[in-house]
């Protein structure tokens, strides 16, 4: 979600509930599958995060021989480099996506695997030298680690602590400790180094978003399926129309994103082992 927004002008009296239920029909029709959030332009805004991550992938790519992107959503981000590895290969677990992926990146040379989501990788020890993924929903650092070969490296943009949490309590209600403590980049750090790998970078920032309409909103819930485990429009309609008024009455709601970028290279050699 990118851009700046038009100005606000409040709606005409009584307007509100028929452009409540028009914004959220048109929300719900839209589709959830890939990761191009160009729909929301002029709905919703993100700040980027300063280190530009599909810029910084690139760059590697380019002078990778044999690269993965695990979790590589409708293969968007991937496409948007302008050269990638002689040998590419992309996985994605959610159906709708594989074959938006396949479309997109088979015309690119890479190849698309379709696979569960969890470990093991179905790839040989030591085949990449470049490991990327963004957002991925869980990092299994150990198959990372398996799948690098020596002096590879693993590059990753991920959603941070706290992430768009002023939606989710909106909705959900106040987190745990534990909740609000989840996908914290330090403890990352602490298991790419318990499988190995060497952290040479890790950045975090807090970013701002609005939403300008509660279309965008719907549609948010509904793409980032994660952020209110089990939405639909019926199960929270009394929320959504009283965030409808908020959103009418203010010209936006405030959330922040929260991601973090790490970096990790695996040792040319395993340590030795003491017998």
């Amino acid at each position: 979600m990118t851009g700046s927004s038009a100005p606000f002008v409040p709606p005409a009296p009584g307007a509100s509930d028929a452009r409540f239920e028009a914004l959220v029909a048109e929300a719900g029709a839209i589709p959830v599958d890939g990761w191009d959030f160009s729909w929301f332009d002029g709905r919703a805004t993100e700040q980027r995060p300063s280190w530009g991550y599909a810029r910084a992938m690139a760059d590697r790519l380019a002078r990778a021989g044999a690269a993965l992107d695990i979790e590589t959503g409708g293969g968007e981000v991937l496409a948007s480099a302008p050269v990638t590895a002689p040998l590419t290969v992309a996985t994605e677990s959610w159906p709708p996506n594989v074959a938006r992926a396949a479309a997109l990146l088979h015309p690119r040379g890479a190849v698309v695997v379709a696979t569960s989501g969890e470990p093991p990788l179905p790839f040989a020890d030591g085949a990449f030298d470049l490991v990327v993924s963004r957002h991925p929903v869980t990092t299994w650092w150990e198959e990372i680690a398996r799948v690098l070969a020596p002096g590879g490296t693993y590059f990753s943009q991920q959603v941070g602590r706290e992430n768009v949490f002023e939606l989710v309590e909106y909705f959900l209600g106040p987190l745990s400790p534990g909740q609000r403590a989840a996908r914290d980049p330090l403890r990352a750090r602490e298991d790419a180094e318990a499988a190995g790998l060497e952290v040479t970078d890790l950045r975090a920032e807090r970013l701002r978003m609005e939403f300008l309409d509660i279309g965008a909103v719907v549609h948010f819930l509904r793409k980032v399926v994660w952020t209110v485990p089990g939405f639909t429009v019926d199960a929270y309609l009394p929320r959504l129309r009283s965030l409808h008024r908020q959103i009418e009455e203010r010209g936006a709601f405030v959330a922040h994103s929260s991601r973090f970028l790490i970096e990790a290279r695996k040792p040319e050699r395993s340590p030795a082992v003491l017998r």
